[in-house]
């Protein structure tokens, strides 16, 4: 896969990357693993906005992908390579060799006609889904359990992979991502190779028009509002509000931690870098 650069033949045009979907090799889905997508717009259950900038879009359907993989020691071939409109990665249509076909998140270099497995160890190939334990340390994984039998929570997104460091009694050692160091039961679950498409953070829109189709509003400052619409608002001139920057309902932001703590923090060996500027 790789990025398509267009003429500049109009001022959207001059700025614009986009995938060239050359990995692509079927352009339909699964009619049997779909299901509609019912548009929120941002809103909850009380039909109050929770998620501003977003609404419209194009109409979608939901690719049901199996992020468990615990049907063990049944081999399943790569039928296809298919672009998803709800996700960056690319998902692989694969068939069982009991007839069953399922979506799985398909890994970098997996090809149409190569054969994966999963269970409690099995070979260290590309697309294969075994327990942590049995995975040799300083293996690119992704699709990773959190919790046995939970299926795959974290490292799903396009390029991303993570790398086992250590593995220390029931726990191994994972370096996500993000560069946190965390500990994972052995006896989760996590596919072997790099989650597909690296290229889509290289993508630019180009112009605004190409965010309205995937859903994105447009975002308006908090000074340029008015006091009733944002805390930051009014002010003559150009006022910068005067004061810390807050969200909409108050909360400070833009390096304020919100972070809640959680059961899980005692697995955390070490915190993901800072990247501020200091």
């Amino acid at each position: 896969m790789g990025l398509k650069i267009y003429k500049p033949n109009t001022p959207s045009q001059r700025f614009r990357k986009g995938a060239d979907f050359s990995d692509i090799t079927k352009s339909e889905p699964e009619k049997s693993l779909i299901q509609p997508i019912r548009k929120k717009g941002g809103r909850n259950n009380q039909g109050r906005i929770t998620t501003r900038h977003r609404g419209g879009g194009v109409r979608r359907h939901y690719r049901i992908i199996d992020f468990k993989r615990y049907k063990d020691g049944i081999k399943a071939e790569v039928k296809s390579i298919e672009y998803d409109p709800n996700r960056g990665a690319r998902i692989s249509l694969v068939e069982y060799e009991d007839g069953e076909k399922r979506y799985i998140i398909a890994p970098q270099n997996l090809k149409v006609g190569h054969s994966i497995i999963s269970g409690v160890k099995v070979p260290t190939e590309i697309g294969n889904v075994m327990e942590i334990g049995n995975i040799p340390q300083g293996i690119q994984i992704h699709n990773i359990e959190l919790y046995p039998r939970k299926g795959a929570q974290i490292v799903r997104g396009a390029g991303t992979s993570a790398v086992i460091l250590a593995q220390e009694g029931k726990y191994a050692h994972i370096r996500l991502p993000s560069g946190e160091i965390r500990l994972v039961l052995n006896k989760c679950r996590a596919a072997i190779g790099t989650v597909s498409n690296p290229d889509h953070f290289n993508v630019t829109s180009g112009k605004a028009g190409r965010k309205r189709w995937l859903g994105r509003k447009p975002k308006v400052r908090g000074v340029a509002m008015n006091p009733v619409d944002h805390p930051m608002g009014g002010g003559e001139g150009k006022s910068s509000g005067g004061r810390h920057p807050v969200s909409p309902t108050g909360k400070p932001t833009k390096g304020f931690k919100t972070r809640k703590k959680k059961s899980s923090d005692r697995l955390i060996v070490k915190r993901r870098s800072s990247k501020r500027k200091k």
